[in-house]
C-alpha cells in the first residue's frame, strides 16, 4: 500500500483542537478591539499602528504591553489571556517537541507499555502543524530511527482513524527487504544478530517473559528485539517504493507493522522518538485505585533512546 491508498493525514487531536481554540479567540478578540470600540480606550486614533505593532497583536492579542482588557466582556479577556500560553503550546508541539504515550507491547524491549516520550519534530525537517507539509527539509529518516507517524490506515478502519503509531524504520525508499524466519537481509546483505538472553517481562509486559532477547546489528542503531520462543513472526520479501519507509515494531511476534498493513508515506511521519522521561498508567488516576495507579508513575526509566 502507498500513499495514493492512504486516509487523510488530518484528524482530530490535541494540536487540531489547540489551532481550533486559537483561531476562535483570534476572531473574538478582534472583532471586539476593532469593531466593537474595544480599542478605543487604549489607542490614540492619531497613532499609526507600525508592523511591530501588527504581529504583537497576532502574538499576544494586544497592540502594545500596557493594553487592558478590564472593561471588555468576560469572554473577550478569557480568550486574550489564553491565547498566547496556548499559542506557545502549539508552536512548541507542532514545530519543536511533542510528547507521545507508548498504548502496547509492539516495541518492546526498547518501550514499556506506559513508557511516555519525547517525539522530536525538527530531526527531518520543519513541517507545518496539523498538515505535516514540510516548509524545510533537514533529511530523511535512517535504518533503526525509531519513528512516530500517522497510521496510514489503508483498510480505512474507524478504529484507527488519526492514530499515531510508533515503530522502526527497518528500511527506506529502494531498499530490498528480507525478513525471514526472524533474520533480517537489507540489500543482499544479512544483518547480524548477537544473543542476549532469555526476557523478563514486568506489568503489562509480564507475558513477553520467556522471548528471546537478540540484539539487531542494524546500521549505525543497534537495538534490542524479542522473538517469540516457539516460532517466527510474519515473514516478508519486498521493495520498498520511493517516498515510503518499511517499519517493524522491536517485539517482532506482537507488533502491527508494515508486514501487515504496507508502507509509511514519509509525508506521515511526525519525528523521531528521542527520549523517554517518565512511566506509568496515569489512566488509572481515574480508576478505582488512584492512588495505587500513581504509584507506578515514576521517572525512573528516564534516559536517550537507542
Amino acid at each position: 500500500m502507498i500513499l495514493e491508498n492512504a486516509s487523510s493525514f488530518f484528524a482530530w487531536d490535541v494540536s487540531s483542537y489547540l489551532a481550533a481554540f486559537l483561531i476562535l479567540a483570534f476572531v473574538i478578540v478582534t472583532v471586539d478591539h476593532f469593531f466593537m470600540g474595544g480599542a478605543t480606550e487604549n489607542a490614540p486614533s492619531t497613532k499609526k499602528y507600525l508592523l511591530s505593532k501588527w504581529l504583537y497583536f497576532v502574538c499576544f492579542l494586544r497592540l502594545d504591553k500596557s493594553e487592558k482588557y478590564l472593561h471588555r466582556s468576560k469572554v473577550v479577556q478569557l480568550s486574550a489571556e489564553f491565547y498566547p500560553v496556548l499559542l506557545l503550546v502549539f508552536l512548541l508541539r507542532g514545530l519543536v517537541a511533542e510528547p507521545f504515550r507508548i498504548p502496547s507491547n509492539s516495541m518492546m524491549p526498547t518501550f514499556l507499555t506506559y513508557d511516555f516520550l519525547l517525539v522530536d519534530k525538527l530531526s527531518y525537517g520543519i513541517h507545518l502543524p496539523i498538515l505535516n507539509t514540510e516548509l524545510v527539509d533537514f533529511g530523511d529518516p535512517e535504518r533503526g530511527d525509531v519513528v512516530v507517524f500517522r497510521y496510514p490506515n489503508y483498510e480505512k478502519q474507524k478504529t484507527y482513524k488519526g492514530a499515531d503509531f510508533i515503530k522502526r524504520v527497518i528500511g527506506i525508499p529502494g531498499d530490498k527487504i528480507e525478513y525471514i524466519d526472524d533474520k533480517l537481509t537489507v540489500n543482499g546483505e544479512a544483518i547480524e544478530y548477537q544473543k542476549i538472553g532469555i526476557y523478563k517481562g514486568y506489568e503489562k509486559g509480564i507475558e513477553m517473559t520467556g522471548h528471546k532477547r537478540y540484539r539487531e546489528m542494524l546500521g549505525n542503531n543497534p537495538h534490542d528485539i524479542l522473538l517469540h520462543p516457539k516460532g517466527a513472526s510474519r515473514n516478508v520479501k519486498l521493495v520498498v517504493p520511493e517516498g515510503h519507509y518499511f517499519v517493524m515494531g522491536d517485539n517482532r511476534a506482537h507488533s502491527s507493522d508494515s508486514r501487515f498493513w504496507g508502507f509509511v508515506p514519509e509525508e506521515y511521519i511526525v519525528g523521531r522518538a528521542f527520549y523517554i522521561w517518565a512511566h506509568g498508567d496515569v489512566g488509572g488516576i481515574f480508576s478505582s485505585s488512584p492512588l495505587k495507579a500513581l504509584k507506578t508513575f515514576s521517572f525512573s526509566r528516564n534516559g536517550v533512546i537507542d
